[in-house]
């Protein structure tokens, strides 16, 4: 500290150690891991319900420089990536708080998303990043219920009510309706990351946006973050050695822990092993696409 800053103290500071004139700099951390979205009706990934105390905390934090993103995620529902991403730039314009992402082992589809909230994006050189695209998967279980003698019964007000059903034959016009909603979505998503990364992009859109996905290196070269480097190590670096990193989590009251609402009021409803199970194996097959 110099003298003509020192001399600007109050009395009392100056009668204190160096150490404990200058406090330390502060960095709210926000984990975002996981699937994003409702993952079964009892199963609960990444939401804005759940993340907005946790959100609301990062930028309210007293004496904060920044806040950091830390995102393991393979993506899931785009109203809820898009949802979480709009609540960290508003409450980051409206603080005036930089926002730094940091990739860990994926950040893909609406993990990558997440990211774009981010006003610079880091990785690992095995980060997996990118997966601009829209997806939708499912089962077709006509053949089998056929082979098993079962009757579908479905009464239906509305042409298009029993649109992609499983457990009916695929129709061509539903296959069209589906693709044009997913392509709508898709440029939303491709808007979002040229709103975000701007000049930063560096390659064909027929490359960025095909839905590919690339580990840290190649990422960094397209464009899609702006280095290599883990969080603790790059906030070092920008605020100091005695920078801390504060995590920020949602509130459980103690009545919600004692009544096992902590996971949400589905803790109550009678478990669903089965939905459970499926849910389980679809949220595996978010991670398996990357290699997880």
């Amino acid at each position: 500290m110099t003298k003509s800053s020192s001399s600007k103290l109050p009395w009392w500071r100056r009668l204190l150690p160096g150490r404990w004139r200058e406090p330390r700099p502060v960095v709210a951390v926000l984990r975002l891991t996981g699937a994003i979205g409702a993952v079964s009706p009892l199963k609960s990934g990444l939401t804005l319900h759940q993340l907005d105390d946790a959100i609301e905390k990062a930028f309210a934090l007293k004496g904060a420089k920044a806040v950091a993103l830390a995102i393991n995620s393979p993506g899931g529902s785009p109203v809820q990536s898009a949802l979480i991403y709009r609540r960290i730039r508003e409450l980051a314009e409206e603080k005036e708080l930089p926002v730094y992402a940091f990739a860990e082992d994926v950040a893909a589809s609406g993990g990558y998303m997440l990211a774009l909230a981010g006003d610079e994006i880091y990785g690992d050189v095995s980060s997996i990043i990118g997966s601009i695209g829209v997806i939708s998967a499912g089962f077709g279980f006509d053949k089998a219920i056929k082979k098993l003698g079962v009757e579908r019964r479905v009464h239906t007000a509305g042409l298009n009510k029993l649109s992609l059903d499983p457990f009916s034959p695929e129709k061509e016009e539903d296959v069209k309706r589906l693709k044009d909603l997913q392509l709508n979505i898709h440029e939303a998503f491709i808007a979002m990351v040229r709103e975000r990364r701007g000049d930063k992009l560096n390659g064909p859109d027929e490359e960025l946006f095909s839905g590919a996905f690339w580990s840290g290196g190649p990422a960094l070269e397209l464009g899609l973050i702006d280095g290599l480097q883990h969080m603790r190590s790059f906030l070092r670096a920008k605020y100091g050695d005695k920078v801390a990193l504060k995590v920020m989590t949602a509130e459980k009251g103690w009545l919600k822990k004692r009544l096992g609402l902590a996971r949400g009021p589905q803790a109550l409803l009678p478990r669903d092993w089965a939905g459970d199970m499926i849910a389980a194996l679809e949220e595996r097959g978010l991670w398996s696409r990357f290699g997880m």
